[in-house]
């Protein structure tokens, strides 16, 4: 099923990477009232997936940290400070590394909390991250101590990225008051730190409980990377990656995707061309299906979203107040916030936006 419909302008369908010329040059300078379709829905048991089409730029598409990392042509190094990395492109094309990516090694495992585009050749960067690995601070087995060499999981928890989202937090509850998902982990940076662990932990025991056999590895229980690693998940998983991987995500007009979880939307990403979001899809539906699999199954079924409820979320979401926040000299993050949802993007020197990341409340 597709549905179409004209109702905001994305700057994230016709952006170009300032650090590949020829990509940017051809790149449409803008979209003012973009025409966007829903492909969809797509379900298997509690997640629903829906592709997002829409114009796609041309030009070269960056690497991405999973392919940098395996091909030894990006660092990241550990700092010694839990919420901070060094990164460096060794390469001579730029590389994109995107919130939720999560880096294996170190002293303890990381998650980066914001996109971005680094260019070739650049030198050590720092980067922010959260901790997804509360109880290590040593070498684990062989690994090595200083750098990550890995990033092939992306955070599966709707409560760990809108922790990651951090702005301004709402004033503070009282004591007793329920836990609101919008203020949580949205204020100082030890506020997010220990949302992002308590959400780590959370997802553990519903995969566990779910699955029926514990994910936490032995050597080491807190990491919610080797738990993303546990063969049971894998098997249970694999039903969903075969049954969720629609022939017409290849589409030369797809360029990002959105899912829902027990008939509720949960998320949503975007990106300027088809080639990178082709290259971002495993890790995206992988992690979709971990957080689903987390889930209990609602106790009545629920209808999945109608494309016309996605695209409208999709609009909603970005009418939230922004704050922006200059990440270095070619990067900029923008949050939306309102009642319903929380926006994360990354605009590059030029305006254009490199990635848009969508959590709903």
């Amino acid at each position: 099923m597709m549905f179409q419909l004209s109702m905001f302008a994305l700057a994230a369908a016709a952006v170009g990477f300032g650090a590949a010329a020829s990509f940017a040059q051809e790149a449409a300078k803008d979209v003012p009232a973009a025409d966007f379709k829903i492909s969809g829905p797509f379900t298997h048991e509690k997640l629903t997936i829906y592709l997002i089409r829409g114009p796609s730029a041309e030009g070269p598409v960056p690497l991405t940290l999973s392919e940098a990392l395996a091909a030894k042509l990006f660092k990241v190094h550990e700092t010694g400070n839990v919420q901070e990395l060094a990164i460096e492109n060794l390469s001579d094309q730029p590389v994109f590394l995107q919130s939720g990516d999560i880096v294996k090694g170190g002293q303890q495992d990381r998650v980066l909390t914001v996109s971005v585009l680094v260019p070739a050749k650049s030198g050590r960067m720092p980067v922010s991250a959260y901790c997804v690995e509360a109880h290590r601070w040593a070498a684990r087995g062989t690994e090595s101590v200083r750098t990550f060499d890995s990033s092939e999981k992306s955070m599966p928890s709707k409560r760990a990225k809108i922790a990651m989202m951090a702005r301004p937090a709402a004033p503070a509850s009282g004591p007793g008051t329920p836990r609101d998902p919008r203020r949580a982990g949205l204020g100082g940076r030890g506020e997010g730190q220990q949302e992002v662990w308590s959400s780590v932990a959370e997802a553990q025991q519903k995969l566990s409980a779910n699955l029926g056999a514990p994910v936490a590895a032995a050597a080491s229980a807190s990491s919610l990377q080797l738990s993303l690693e546990n063969e049971k998940l894998a098997a249970t998983k694999a039903a969903y990656l075969a049954a969720l991987s629609p022939k017409d995500k290849d589409g030369a007009d797809v360029i990002g995707f959105a899912f829902a979880i027990n008939g509720q939307i949960n998320s949503a990403d975007v990106y300027p061309s088809h080639g990178l979001f082709a290259k971002m899809w495993g890790k995206l539906i992988d992690a979709a299906a971990t957080e689903a699999i987390s889930e209990k199954a609602a106790g009545e079924a629920r209808a999945a979203p109608a494309p016309e409820a996605v695209l409208a979320f999709l609009a909603r979401a970005v009418s939230g107040a922004a704050e922006e926040r200059k990440l270095d000299a070619a990067n900029t993050r923008v949050v939306h916030q309102n009642e319903a949802a929380v926006v994360n993007e990354t605009k590059q020197a030029d305006g254009r936006v490199l990635h848009r990341s969508y959590v709903a409340f």
